[in-house]
């Protein structure tokens, strides 16, 4: 074979495999409504998966053994564990799709195992420091009330941050207690709010939220002194200093409030799938960390109490 023909069909694979990349990424905008934060952390991470393998293998669609190159290459790289599952994943997803729409006879991510994450237990308060958090506002202020109803629906929910913020009046059901949730992919689910949430949400409603808007109107559920809809910056800023008052000053941030409300639910009883739906986790799996928080607790618990221990 000569120097162009070699050339030639190391461009082809090249234009097969980002064709590829180009038609699953409109797949998932189109068919699975990712969001663009997702699809723009898609595209980077098969982008350069393309770029090695067609470094690595000129002229050669990608095969397990070049791929668990790519994945070596990622750990001589110190990626962290997680940050390459989620490489993997991405890759994972490509192929997948392409053995469905029979554009390739075998997936050669099939027995590439993924590093374990969650090496690290995510951060939660306990009873005690919830409650104090809680109860940090200052209620004689209007943005005191506002923050005591934001900190009592994210406990009460689990939702994200970013959910949070973006909920509308309208968002709230009080007569059935529930929430309805925009969530990632612009995907809704429903969520219980408990009675301890929806009266901080009341006082909020009658005694605070007006003073802040003065004399403009909002659909945001939860406003500023400004008038404009609270911010993921903002609430932030108010968790830090709400945490400092409650005596809570390390690594406090809103979604150790989302770990602790799942992990509070699963020490009373709440079965896993339960925990899935309100969270709004796609995958059962990203829940299962919570039942590992869980067992660290009760192991902890037995070492300091078990007398032979």
């Amino acid at each position: 074979m000569t120097g162009t023909e070699d050339k030639a069909d190391s461009v082809h694979a090249q234009s097969v495999l980002a064709q590829a990349v180009r038609t699953f990424l409109g797949f998932c905008r189109m068919e699975k409504g990712l969001a663009r934060n997702s699809l723009a952390a898609y595209q980077t991470d098969l982008e350069e998966f393309a770029s090695f393998t067609h470094t690595a293998a000129p002229g050669q669609m990608p095969d397990a053994t070049l791929v668990a190159s790519w994945v070596n290459s990622l750990y001589q790289k110190n990626f962290s564990s997680r940050t390459i599952a989620r490489r993997l994943s991405s890759v994972r997803g490509l192929f997948r799709y392409l053995l469905t729409e029979g554009q390739v006879g075998v997936d050669p991510t099939e027995h590439l195992a993924s590093p374990k994450q969650w090496a690290t237990i995510p951060k939660f308060l306990n009873r005690e420091q919830i409650e104090n958090l809680i109860a940090a506002p200052d209620a004689g202020k209007p943005s005191g009330l506002r923050d005591k109803a934001m900190f009592e629906l994210l406990y009460a929910t689990g939702i994200r941050v970013s959910e949070l913020v973006n909920l509308r009046t309208s968002s709230l059901d009080t007569g059935l207690g529930l929430v309805r949730v925009t969530g990632k992919g612009n995907k809704q689910r429903i969520v219980p709010v408990h009675a301890g949430a929806l009266r901080a949400i009341a006082d909020y409603m009658a005694e605070s939220r007006n003073t802040l808007l003065k004399t403009k109107t909002s659909p945001a559920l939860f406003v500023t002194a400004r008038g404009g809809p609270m911010t993921r910056q903002g609430f932030w800023a108010s968790v830090r200093m709400n945490g400092k008052r409650a005596g809570i000053f390390h690594n406090l941030s809103p979604h150790v409030l989302r770990h602790t409300f799942a992990t509070h639910l699963l020490e009373g009883g709440a079965d896993l799938r339960s925990v899935q739906t309100m969270l709004g986790h796609v995958d059962l799996s990203t829940t299962e960390i919570y039942t590992h928080v869980v067992r660290s607790r009760l192991r902890k618990t037995l070492d300091e109490h078990h007398p032979r221990a």
